[in-house]
């Protein structure tokens, strides 16, 4: 179960909840004409985990790998990193996972030199089939680990992309597996698609908890039964110029994560110019608490008042070390802890930061899971996606394309092409 609650000091005016209904009547029709298809993902992913079940079943490789490799960058890789990090821990029995993500040649060494050909899986994940960076570490690892795709390997390596991409006819002429992702899911929404869902269920997580907890989150807001989802767009949409930052303060290091991939999720989403020339979208910043209470605190505290902050805890950590009764000379004032557990320690200081918060009117809002399960995971992303998709319709943008990156881009292969 995930509780949330708002404190923003701010109730809407009629103006603004004519543009909350419009906004909602935008996002119904998005689903029903498939404009985006994420909306669709909790349900029609199940059909997909029975069917990477069956090919686990059948793939012989498989019983002797213990390692994951997932060549991917952005939302091919981020939402899988997010999941595998929050539920690593109380998931027993799982593969592990290598991410090769970034043309840095310093990490790409020290990942590979981990990696045993024999232990492994590939998987190659890329929406466009294009992708340079994962293309350039797909040729590295082939020539690293000298894979025969076309005999001995074939089992080894799986193929995640577009129906009729280079890379899906790539694995077409190979007879390498390849599962697509649907045309109408953008790459930043795509976690709960076949990017995310096949790597995390042959991981050996329990992805049918996820999306059924994120199906039961998407029934629940087009009912109108997650109102807060609502009110907390349109505060962000009709705000943003005076609060020009979101600070996620994620209460765990396993979150660290998933603040990476919600600050992918808005910022390529929400950062765009309107139809009136504007360039619009609060920036995203994601911080992990208790460590950032110590440095970017006091920016919040006293700084310029341009920022939101959304907290996140986990009510229980399901862990119970404890801080020992001993007292240290000199330092006696941090008895006052002793015998409590971590669990009640970081809860308490981010309770504590929120109220420091709200004491000094900065808008605040709690994001509290029970406990971190798959259901509450899946949920957790879809309440981030809905968040997003609301704030744009709201900020009458967009989301679903990203015509800032492309520039670079062109830039970069002009680059290369020139040198040839």
């Amino acid at each position: 179960m995930i509780t949330y609650w708002l404190d923003y000091d701010w109730v809407p005016d009629s103006r603004t909840e004519k543009l909350m209904m419009e906004a909602f009547g935008r996002m119904v029709e998005e689903r029903e004409r498939g404009v985006a298809g994420y909306y669709h993902l909790p349900e029609d992913s199940k059909l997909l985990e029975t069917e990477v079940k069956a090919w686990m079943a059948s793939n012989p490789v498989l019983p002797r790998c213990d390692t994951i490799v997932l060549i991917g960058i952005g939302g091919s890789s981020l939402g899988t990193r997010a999941v595998d990090s929050m539920l690593r821990h109380g998931t027993e029995n799982v593969k592990r996972f290598v991410f090769l993500e970034n043309p840095d040649p310093v990490d790409i060494s020290e990942k590979l030199s981990t990696i045993r050909k024999e232990k492994t899986l590939f998987i190659v994940v890329s929406k466009s089939g294009t992708t340079i960076e994962t293309i350039s570490l797909f040729k590295t690892v082939i020539d690293r680990f000298d894979l025969d795709l076309k005999g001995t390997d074939r089992s080894r390596v799986l193929v995640i992309t577009d129906e009729g991409s280079p890379l899906c006819r790539f694995a077409d002429d190979h007879e390498l597996k390849a599962y697509t992702i649907p045309e109408n899911v953008g790459g930043r929404f795509s976690v709960l698609s076949a990017v995310g869902i096949v790597p995390l269920t042959i991981a050996g997580y329990d992805t049918c908890g996820i999306l059924q907890g994120a199906s039961d989150m998407v029934t629940r807001f087009f009912e109108r039964r997650e109102k807060h989802i609502e009110k907390k767009a349109a505060f962000m949409a009709t705000h943003w110029e005076r609060y020009r930052m979101n600070v996620l303060f994620a209460y765990a290091t396993f979150l660290e994560e998933f603040s990476g991939w919600y600050v992918h999720l808005w910022g390529e989403s929400l950062g765009k110019i309107d139809a009136e020339g504007m360039h619009v979208g609060p920036t995203p910043i994601g911080r992990i608490g208790a460590v950032d209470q110590h440095s970017f605190l006091q920016l919040v505290m006293e700084g310029p008042r341009d920022k939101t902050v959304t907290f996140m805890k986990v009510v229980d950590f399901e862990n119970d070390l404890k801080i020992p009764s001993l007292t240290l000379e000199n330092i006696e004032n941090a008895d006052y802890i002793n015998t409590h557990t971590f669990n009640e320690l970081i809860n308490a200081e981010c309770d504590a930061t929120l109220q420091s918060m709200v004491e000094k009117k900065i808008p605040v809002d709690l994001i509290a899971l029970d406990r971190m399960t798959p259901a509450n995971v899946g949920e957790l992303i879809v309440y981030y996606e809905l968040l997003t998709s609301m704030t744009g319709a709201m900020l009458d943008i967009d989301i679903y394309t990203q015509p800032g990156l492309e520039r670079g881009k062109t830039i970069l292969i002009n680059k290369f092409e020139k040198d040839r």
